[in-house]
């Protein structure tokens, strides 16, 4: 079963390779979608793939690599896109 979420991350998520680990992650998942910085400082990353490997990502994304510090994390069901692979984008 295919599954799609955006989740956007606030604290201490940009300038600290936040996108380059996520992007990583995604792509040993084979997880599609984009994580991208957005001007209010958070980071927004649209997931989408099979229930579990989804599921997975989340909790990579919840933890973010060791120099993030996660404030809040919101995440929102999505309608599949069907992304061909996973990018990083510029805001």
């Amino acid at each position: 079963m295919k599954k799609s979420v955006r989740v956007y991350v606030f604290g201490i998520v940009q300038g600290i390779f936040f996108r380059a680990f996520v992007k990583e992650k995604a792509e040993e998942l084979n997880i599609r979608g984009y994580v991208r910085n957005k001007d209010d400082g958070s980071v927004e990353i649209w997931i989408e793939g099979n229930n579990e490997d989804v599921d997975k990502m989340v909790d990579i994304c919840k933890q973010g690599p060791p120099h993030a510090v996660i404030n809040r994390f919101d995440i929102l069901g999505e309608k599949f896109h069907g992304f061909e692979e996973f990018k990083i984008l510029s805001i």
